[in-house]
């Protein structure tokens, strides 16, 4: 029996199931309109590595895509370089892969490493989520070792109830997302299990391009090869899925209930 779940799009695929047949990023049937997809990322290089391929094959169908990103990963910088300066140097890397891309940046001003995780910071995304209204959100896993990583995750958790909730007054009106999925990194990687499957061969060369625009996708700051990982997993995900190319994502547990009268 065969338990993977296939996407072409994000955000009308349909999708084979080995319990249903339903559509693992919403319930939108294949060819309508595109909806909008939010990624939120601890720091820049998360979001595009991990979530932009995503995000460009959204835009690609016609809908529409938003980095949000929590921090500008400055303290990731090799020694050479001023923290301050490379926080900049990231700033404008994602200004230019937005552009590419065709997304939409917004940037927190948390510090690298310093992340809170609290009501304000909660708080803060539900508005940005509210003011966007994406129908489904990106985010990292909670099985990481980068403290930053774990706090987005419990941030976009928080941010994602107070969004939807009538009674809480904000600037905005409510928005309930619809979807909640987990992007596939190698720093949260602890009990990371793929179930949904996006096709990415038709932006593939354009989400390279954005990410060669981060000194860290170059090798510029010796850390890891994030070039070759992300790439390479890429293909694997393609082999696993049937697709040329692919990314893994992984729907939040609340959301992998199927219902159908029939198999």
């Amino acid at each position: 029996m065969n338990r993977r779940s296939f996407a072409q799009t994000l955000g009308s695929a349909a999708v084979f199931s080995a319990f249903a047949k339903a559509p693992a990023w919403s319930q939108i049937s294949e060819g309508a309109t595109a909806g909008k997809i939010m990624a939120i990322a601890a720091h820049p290089g998360d979001g595009v590595f991990t979530m932009g391929a995503g995000l460009a094959e959204q835009v690609e169908r016609g809908g529409a895509g938003v980095l949000l990103n929590l921090s500008l990963g400055e303290r990731g910088a090799p020694k050479s370089i001023p923290v301050g300066q490379y926080g900049e140097m990231q700033r404008t890397a994602t200004l230019k892969a937005a552009q590419l891309l065709g997304i939409d940046p917004i940037f927190f001003p948390y510090p690298d490493g310093e992340i809170p995780f609290n009501e304000e910071s909660a708080l803060r995304v539900c508005d940005a989520i509210r003011e966007y209204k994406p129908s489904v959100v990106v985010t990292h896993w909670s099985g990481s070792w980068h403290k930053d990583h774990q706090t987005c995750h419990l941030i976009v958790r928080d941010a994602i109830f107070f969004a939807g909730l009538e009674t809480l007054a904000r600037t905005r009106p409510a928005h309930s997302v619809s979807k909640l999925f987990y992007a596939e990194n190698w720093e949260d990687a602890t009990n990371f299990v793929p179930d949904t499957y996006v096709d990415i061969e038709g932006v593939y060369e354009k989400w390279m391009k954005a990410c060669d625009f981060y000194p860290m996708w170059r090798g510029q700051t010796g850390f890891f090869r994030y070039n070759d990982y992300y790439s390479s997993l890429s293909v694997v995900r393609g082999c696993v899925s049937g697709f040329k190319r692919a990314v893994a994502l992984m729907a939040d547990a609340n959301e992998r209930v199927q219902r159908s009268q029939f198999l």
